[in-house]
């Protein structure tokens, strides 16, 4: 059974774990079996256990103790074997030691810690997270997106991920929705990867004595050829990448001599 503790006040949250009984409170037409009670034998899972109340902390704390808990509006002790799993995004001994969350129920659900690291540090899980998104989405939306293109998996794997993988299986599901192709371009992603995309565009090896405009031609072409390349190269992707246009763009690659292929 599982239990998603931010999304429920105090009273609720106190109903949804424990039950009540009929009568125990308006609109109580009936007994009600809590969480607890249902899982008893099994497993319960508290997601955000750091959101609870300083009041909802004592109860289950108190459960966890006595390993039994009475109805809202009962009278009689149920005792139950439950094992406890709780999850958060916050770190709990640092609110524990701020008082934010008892002392005593930290330690209490603290028996086996399992950390999970952040997106951001363990970038080699992405493609894989990518791959079983798109696997899971593509029915769903009866579209035939497979994969994402190189240069936006680089993208993906210098993105810092504050919502982490949430974030991630967000974003590949907007992608199922408005990507026209089979593949995830580079212009299918919102401005904000584009533009962390274009700050990723530099070059490295420049020579400390070269002279000023042959730096920045070597740093003009190789931004048009970087485009180019992120683009597949359609020309009209490639500009707007660059925030030039085509015109300027085709311009450039005469000036550059560069081989580019059919596309527009």
């Amino acid at each position: 059974m599982a239990v998603n503790c931010s999304a429920l006040s105090e009273n609720l949250l106190e109903s949804e774990l424990f039950g009540y009984e009929r009568g125990s409170f308006t609109g109580a037409d009936r007994r009600k079996l809590g969480k607890f009670e249902i899982a008893d034998g099994g497993t319960l899972f508290l997601d955000e256990v750091a959101t609870i109340t300083p009041a909802m902390q004592v109860k289950l704390l108190n459960v966890l103790q006595e390993r039994a808990f009475q109805r809202v509006g009962g009278e009689r002790d149920i005792e139950v074997d439950v094992r406890i799993l709780a999850a958060t995004n916050m770190d709990l001994a640092t609110l524990t030691a701020n008082g934010m969350f008892r002392n005593d129920l930290y330690y209490r659900l603290n028996v086996f810690p399992i950390e999970i690291p952040p997106l951001r540090d363990r970038r080699e899980d992405i493609p894989l997270l990518v791959e079983l998104f798109l696997d899971r989405l593509r029915g769903l939306y009866a579209k035939e997106i497979h994969a994402a293109h190189s240069v936006v998996m680089d993208a993906f794997l210098n993105y810092p991920w504050p919502g982490n993988v949430r974030e991630l299986e967000n974003l590949i599901e907007r992608m199922m929705i408005l990507c026209p192709n089979d593949v995830i371009r580079v212009t299918d992603l919102p401005q904000g990867f584009k533009d962390n995309i274009h700050n990723a565009l530099h070059l490295e090896g420049i020579p400390a004595e070269a002279k000023l405009y042959e730096t920045l031609a070597m740093i003009e072409q190789a931004m048009i050829e970087r485009a180019l390349k992120m683009s597949d190269n359609v020309q009209a992707h490639a500009a707007a990448l660059l925030g030039i246009g085509k015109s300027g763009l085709n311009q450039k690659i005469k000036k550059y001599n560069l081989e580019v292929g059919s596309k527009h």
